[in-house]
């Protein structure tokens, strides 16, 4: 017999359905300078930049309900100055296009999209580049690169004299008077830096996809820091195993069968901030992101005594002791509260200790303030407030000024006496009126 479970039975929700789109996206064709001059870019100098738009052809999205009567993109028929302004349609039948979503909803989503498209390299013939990459980056954070292949990259293709050449690209163009491309290699990264804390674990996000016919060749991440760098993680493609630095780990299986070349970190220290530089190459091309890693570990903060009671004409110093925080910028100031006052009392008089560096490289500092009988009357409350990058919101630690058990006798014995001082002065007024 069968057993049916009791109760209703959740029936899973199912996936949105897939749908093919294009997605604009308005762009800078970064090339050369003037023809016939060197190329000065990584010295500073002149390079010429013109607008493009680049037409990803057929990308594969979620249809979440909003895409409404979406069409395909058709090319302007208005006559454009073909010169300056760059229409690349690319297509992708190999290599999926990775965070597409977030592509086709930049606008919706308030996002901004910063892209460029440049030579890779150029013709054997130098008749004009023949590979081109593309750079997409969201202001969320997101970086996709894109190896685009020109019309003209197949050794087996010739170019037929009647081809109309772009003026400035020197490679044929389509009927349309765009330059068609494939995407035959992309690589993308969720984050161009990140925050973590001491000892935690953190990922480090590379993620490629390749056509058949640009096989990985290897896979390499580096760490660069003030001026410094070496490697930390290297694969070359056919090897069983990787070269790796401690606490660091890509897997094997996950990058063959997935494309997924993202780096784990274990137990982060002060030591291993920096610049990280994932590198995906094919025989032919290579990809790079690089992500900042900044360590921010915030600060323990004690104020010493967090009690204390005033003898007459005593100074008394509180100390603040701010702990254990990194990077080395902290913000420390005091407040004072008594009965009489509606808010607290930044207090100016303060000093601070050198800071120390401690032996896991965070850092520490003291602060103090010292307080008077002679100007404070107790009951006060003393804060030490301390605002650090690694919080959310500032610290504030309390020191408790009370009255003394000695000062309320006094205040008793005073009393007592200016009742019989005021009885002693009532008693001979009447006498005299006697």
């Amino acid at each position: 017999f069968l057993l049916l479970p009791k109760g209703p039975t959740k029936v899973p929700t199912a996936a949105p359905p897939l749908r093919t789109v294009d997605i604009v996206l308005d762009c800078t064709y970064v090339g050369e300078g003037r023809r016939g001059a060197p190329d000065l870019r990584a010295f500073g100098g002149s390079f010429s930049k013109d607008p493009a738009t680049l037409v990803l052809r057929g990308v594969s999205v979620r249809d979440d309900g909003i895409l409404g009567d979406a069409t395909d993109y058709k090319v302007p028929q208005e006559k454009t100055d073909s010169a300056s302004h760059i229409v690349f349609e690319a297509s992708a039948p190999l290599v999926s296009i990775p965070h597409a979503e977030s592509l086709l909803h930049a606008d919706c989503n308030e996002e901004e999209v910063n892209c460029e498209i440049s030579p890779y390299n150029f013709h054997e013939h130098g008749k004009g580049p023949c590979w081109f990459m593309g750079t997409l980056r969201l202001s969320s954070g997101i970086s996709i690169a894109l190896v685009l292949r020109g019309p003209h990259c197949s050794n087996e293709q010739v170019e037929k004299p009647d081809a109309i050449l772009h003026p400035k690209l020197r490679i044929p163009l389509s009927k349309k008077g765009t330059v068609l491309t494939t995407v035959e290699f992309q690589s993308s990264s969720r984050n161009t830096s990140l925050q973590t804390q001491l000892g935690s674990l953190v990922t480090l996000d590379c993620r490629f996809a390749l056509a058949p016919s640009s096989p990985l060749s290897s896979l390499e991440w580096r760490r660069q820091h003030r001026g410094s760098g070496r490697s930390l993680f290297w694969y070359q493609a056919g090897s069983t195993s990787a070269r790796a630095e401690p606490k660091v780990n890509v897997d094997l299986p996950q990058l063959l069968g997935s494309g997924d070349a993202s780096l784990n970190l274990q137990g982060v220290s002060v030591r291993d901030e920096g610049t990280y530089i994932c590198l995906v190459s094919t025989p032919q091309h290579q990809i790079q992101h690089i992500i900042q890693l900044q360590v921010a570990e915030p600060p323990r903060v004690r104020v010493i005594p967090a009690q204390l009671s005033f003898e007459r004409d005593v100074t008394t110093t509180l100390t603040c002791n701010i702990d254990g925080y990194y990077p080395l910028d902290v913000s420390v100031s005091w407040t004072q509260k008594t009965a009489e006052d509606e808010a607290e009392i930044t207090l100016p008089s303060t000093r601070f200790s050198s800071h120390l560096q401690n032996h896991d490289g965070t850092y520490s500092i003291s602060s103090y303030l010292s307080i008077s009988s002679a100007t404070v009357q107790a009951p006060a409350t003393y804060s030490c407030r301390v605002s650090h990058v690694a919080l959310e919101e500032p610290i504030s630690v309390s020191a408790y000024l009370k009255a003394t058990e000695k000062t309320r006798s006094e205040e008793l014995v005073g009393g007592l006496i200016a009742t019989v001082i005021f009885i002693i002065v009532l008693f001979m007024a009447l006498r005299r009126k006697k």
